[in-house]
C-alpha cells in the first residue's frame, strides 16, 4: 500500500514541510522536482499548488492532500474533509478573504459597489458573495498583485490576508470578510474508504494536530512536599489537570504538567517561591489529546 500525499506548493509549502518534519514525516524536496520521498516507505508526496489540490485528490491522482478551505470551497468539488489544520503561511491562526477598497472610495459597505468591477483569484466564492446580497458587480479573476489593481483596474478586491499589512501599504481599507479559511487535510472518496490508506490518513492527521498543539507550550517537571503541594497546583496553568505522583519517600510528589511556553517566565520563580524543586522545563515535540 502507497499513500500518494500532496503537498501545497507556494506560500504555505515551508510551514507544511515543517510541520510534518514536527510531526515525525520528513519529506525529501528537491528543487528540480515536483515528487518527494519520506522517511515513511508507504508515503510518496507530490508537490501541487493548492489552488488545484482538490481537483486531483476528486480524481484519485491523489489520496490525500493539504490545502486550504478556501480553495476547496472555490472548487466546489467532492472530497472527504478530514481534519482541520489552523496554521498559515506567518501564523498559527486563520486568513481572510476580506472585500476591500481604496482608503479614499466612498464605499463603505458592499451594497456601495452596486455595478463595480471586484478582482479577486476566488471568483465562485466571491460571484456566490455578492449575489446572496442581490448585489450586481462584475467579478474578473485576478492572476496576481490584486492590491495594485484598484482604482486603476478595478474598484474593489476581495484577497486573502493574515494581517492586513499588505493592504495597508496599497492603501486599501477593509470593508468586510467574505470568507475565514484554513488548512484541511482532505481525502479521495475512494481513498477513505480504503482501511489501510483510511487508517495511514487518520494517523496523520493525529500525528499533524499534536504537533501543532506542541507549538508553544513546554512541560515542567518538579518536585514538592505533601504539605506544600496545594500551593504549587494553585500555581500552574495547565492543558489538564496536572499529573501528581507518590516517591519513594512519602513525604514528597512529583508534579509534571504541560503550559504555555510565555507563562515560564513568570511561573517557575513562583513554583521556586512555593517551594518547589527540582524544577526542569523540557520541549515537546507533540501533544495528543
Amino acid at each position: 500500500m502507497k499513500l500518494r500525499l500532496g503537498i501545497p506548493k507556494g506560500s504555505l509549502q515551508e510551514a507544511t514541510l515543517q510541520l510534518l518534519a514536527r510531526a515525525g514525516l520528513q519529506v525529501f524536496v528537491s528543487p528540480r522536482s515536483y515528487f518527494a520521498g519520506t522517511n515513511d516507505a508507504t508515503v510518496e508526496c507530490m508537490l501541487i499548488r493548492a489552488q488545484e489540490m482538490a481537483r486531483y485528490v476528486e480524481h484519485g491522482a491523489l489520496d490525500a492532500g493539504l490545502t486550504g478551505l478556501d480553495w476547496v470551497t472555490e472548487s466546489g468539488l467532492d472530497v472527504v474533509t478530514v481534519a482541520d489544520l489552523i496554521y498559515a503561511k506567518q501564523s498559527r491562526g486563520k486568513v481572510r478573504w476580506v472585500l476591500a477598497v481604496p482608503e479614499d472610495s466612498p464605499a463603505q459597505k458592499p451594497e456601495h459597489l452596486q455595478g463595480a468591477t471586484v478582482a479577486t483569484e476566488l471568483v465562485a466564492v466571491t460571484s456566490r458573495y455578492f449575489q446572496q446580497r442581490g448585489i450586481n458587480v462584475t467579478v474578473e479573476f485576478s492572476w496576481g498583485a490584486t492590491e495594485v489593481k484598484p482604482p486603476t483596474l478595478a474598484d474593489a478586491i476581495v484577497e486573502v490576508t493574515e494581517t492586513g499589512s499588505s493592504l495597508k501599504a496599497n492603501r486599501l481599507r477593509i470593508i468586510e470578510t467574505v470568507l475565514e479559511s484554513n488548512t484541511q487535510i482532505i481525502a479521495n472518496k475512494g481513498a477513505w474508504t480504503d482501511n489501510a490508506k483510511r487508517q495511514k490518513i487518520q494517523n496523520l492527521a493525529l500525528m499533524l494536530r499534536g504537533a501543532m498543539e506542541a507549538q508553544g507550550r513546554v512541560g515542567l517537571m518538579l518536585n514538592v512536599r505533601v504539605e506544600d503541594l496545594p500551593a504549587v497546583l494553585n500555581v500552574l496553568p495547565a492543558l489538564n489537570s496536572p499529573t501528581v505522583s507518590t516517591l519513594s519517600d512519602k513525604a514528597w510528589v512529583a508534579v509534571n504538567t504541560v503550559i504555555e511556553e510565555s507563562l515560564c517566565w513568570d511561573v517557575i520563580p513562583q513554583l521556586k517561591a512555593a517551594n518547589a524543586t527540582g524544577i526542569v522545563e523540557y520541549p515537546l515535540n507533540k501533544v495528543v489529546v
